[in-house]
This record gives C-alpha cells, sequence and structure tokens, in this order.
C-alpha cells in the first residue's frame, strides 16, 4: 500500500470531518496514519489545536495504542503472537528462527484469536496459522 508524502493541508482536510465525532483524538490518529503510512510529529500538534486538547493527550494516546507507528512502516511486517497458547506450541522458538532470518521486521504480538491453530502469525495483516519459517516465507511472496 502507497501513501502520501506529509502535507499539513491533506491532514488539516483529514481533521476537519471528524470534529463532531466523540473523543477525535484516537480517530484522527487512525486517519493520519491511514493517509500517510505512520504519525509524523507534526501532527501531533495539528491534532491538539484542532481538537483543542494538549500535545500531552495526544501524545498518550499515540503511544498507548501498539498499532500507530511514529516512523514510516518497514516493507514487510510481522507480527509472531507469543501468548501463552502459542508459546505451547513453538512460537518462541519460531520468533528466534524469523528474526534471525527478517530481523527488525519480526515484533511480538499478544493472541490473535487463533490458539487452536499455533503458533500464529500474522503476515501484512493475514493471519498465518501453524505458522513455520516456510509459510511466513510463503506470506511474503
Amino acid at each position: 500500500m502507497t501513501h502520501s508524502p506529509w502535507s499539513i493541508d491533506v491532514a488539516t482536510a483529514l481533521l476537519e470531518p471528524l470534529r463532531a465525532e466523540p473523543g477525535p483524538v484516537l480517530i484522527a490518529l487512525q486517519a493520519i496514519q491511514g493517509e500517510f503510512g505512520y504519525v509524523p510529529s507534526e501532527a501531533v500538534a495539528l491534532i491538539a489545536t484542532t481538537y483543542n486538547v494538549s500535545r500531552a493527550d495526544v501524545h498518550g494516546v499515540l503511544t498507548f495504542y501498539h498499532d500507530l507507528r511514529t516512523t514510516p512502516a518497514l516493507p514487510n511486517e510481522i507480527k509472531i503472537c507469543v501468548a501463552e497458547a502459542c508459546q505451547a506450541v513453538g512460537s518462541r522458538e519460531l520468533e528466534k528462527a524469523l528474526k534471525a532470518a527478517y530481523k527488525e521486521e519480526v515484533c511480538d504480538a499478544f493472541c490473535f484469536g487463533n490458539c487452536a491453530l499455533g503458533p500464529a502469525v500474522m503476515v501484512n495483516g493475514k493471519l498465518i496459522g501453524r505458522a513455520t519459517v516456510a509459510k511466513v516465507a510463503e506470506g511474503l511472496k
């Protein structure tokens, strides 16, 4: 998915219709990330000003939600479930193998609701059950 380069005009146009939404900060952060691929630091001040909240409030929401990004995403995102059910069927060993192969693109996640088919891995938004290094590699194609 390609994203727009940061533009205050585009961001302002995204934020304006959200004024009527209750608690618009999270929705605004999601909209900014959806458009630009991440939440640039300039967006924090813009959101704060637009919705008359403090920068600290916006920053708090931004840093609370794990899926919100402050830097552009890597080409691939590999999330491996490390909750107990997946650990019981080898997710930690799989995590080590994936990190050796894909380094910074691998991050921990806690439960995709796919416990019966663990270990579970999410590759670029696609869920893989009974994941292996080979299945992840196939998911990256």
